[in-house]
């Protein structure tokens, strides 16, 4: 067996979810919603299914698609693409993995933001890459000048960037942003920007796509997801936006990864991308909603909660709750005998992971949160 794969345990996502099913806890843990999208993109897609096609569709994507996704970023981000800047996978972890395996060679140095989504470390490892950290601290979860200063000073190949951040709901400010480009801009390092939750903001935030900062055309590629931004997370439709420099060495990756999507998919993400933006405040609002319903229950039993400012998470601090408990031990104890699953944040690190913050996902019916609430308020009693 290939060592670096014999060498990884189970995700945290399946324990945890595995260990959710065996006991009937409620699931925060894992971020999928408890709803299933919007009615009529599942029925587009349905129709689509019937109707056809149904064979293999264009490697790039439908041109349906990669002409809507072009058109989405344009209306909404002030992109001005082509269908041509775009390719569809199966996925944005697919989409990662094609953007990883095609652009970083043996020996090449890749900076990782940590708390990072658990997939990048090894797919900069199975192309051989050298992984280097730039570690976020809690409460703020700030991108400071002089880290990333330090954190480029060896002129790294590749940078991947998460915005907004899982599992720390941050969303990098327009300061933030343009200090990365910069330092993208000083040392030629390309930034893989995985964008997956760029519609899921709170309070009025705008996302801030590293791509149309000045002089990172040719340096960045954007990684979006159908199923993120229409709440169908088992759908697994992405995309990657870049520059044809860096898309085409892309694409050859993706042939022989999946090689292509399901054809009645693109079609209905391609009506849905359509939409207007109404759809998107109503959808942002809803969840937001949530968060604060959460965020109140948390509190009201014991919990001292961290900001949120998108994706479909909310953290709490254990130590500044008078809880003297490491995360991952705190976690077990609550699945196993309250019946709630949570994420451990330190999870999502590989050195230097705080210990104190765990991850709960509101995306879920309010009278799950009531009851998850309740059940970890009895366990803090």
């Amino acid at each position: 067996m290939n060592p670096l794969y014999a060498a990884l345990g189970t995700t945290i996502f399946e324990e945890m979810s595995g260990l959710a099913r065996d006991h009937g806890a409620i699931n925060l843990g894992q971020g999928f919603p408890e709803e299933d999208g919007p009615e009529d993109v599942r029925r587009a897609a349905a129709e689509a299914l019937i109707a056809g096609p149904n064979q293999y569709p264009p490697m790039m994507g439908l041109p349906v698609l990669r002409e809507a996704v072009a058109d989405h970023y344009g209306r909404f981000q002030g992109l001005g693409l082509t269908a041509g800047n775009v390719l569809v996978t199966s996925g944005a972890t697919e989409a990662l993995a094609a953007s990883i395996l095609a652009l970083v060679s043996p020996g090449d140095e890749v900076l990782l933001i940590q708390p990072m989504y658990d997939a990048y470390l090894p797919l900069v490892r199975q192309a051989g890459g050298v992984p280097r950290f730039l570690t976020l601290r809690p409460p703020e979860w700030r991108l400071e000048p002089e880290a990333v200063e330090r954190a480029f000073a060896s002129s790294p190949k590749l940078v991947i960037v998460n915005d907004p951040l899982n599992p720390a709901a941050r969303a990098f400010d327009a300061q933030e942003i343009a200090l990365l480009a910069a330092a993208c801009r000083k040392h030629g390092t390309i930034a893989i920007c995985d964008e997956v939750w760029e519609h899921v903001l709170f309070d009025g935030r705008a996302h801030h796509p590293l791509i149309a900062e000045p002089g990172m055309e040719g340096l960045a590629v954007k990684i979006g997801s159908a199923g993120k931004i229409f709440s169908m997370t088992g759908w697994k439709v992405g995309f990657v936006i870049a520059h044809d420099t860096l898309l085409e060495p892309i694409s050859r990756a993706h042939q022989f990864l999946t090689f292509t999507t399901p054809p009645a998919l693109q079609i209905a993400v391609a009506y849905g991308l359509n939409k207007d933006a109404a759809y998107f405040a109503e959808m942002r609002g809803a969840y937001q909603a949530s968060r604060d319903h959460l965020a109140g229950l948390l509190e009201g039993v014991g919990f001292r909660t961290l900001g949120s400012e998108g994706t479909y998470f909310l953290c709490a601090d254990l130590a500044a709750s008078g809880i003297a408990e490491g995360d991952r031990d705190f976690c077990l104890r609550a699945v196993r005998q309250a019946g709630v699953a949570a994420i451990p944040v330190s999870a999502f690190y590989t050195v230097d992971a705080p210990t104190s913050i765990v991850r709960f996902c509101f995306a879920k019916r309010p009278d799950s949160l009531e009851e998850a609430a309740k059940r970890l308020g009895t366990l803090l009693r």
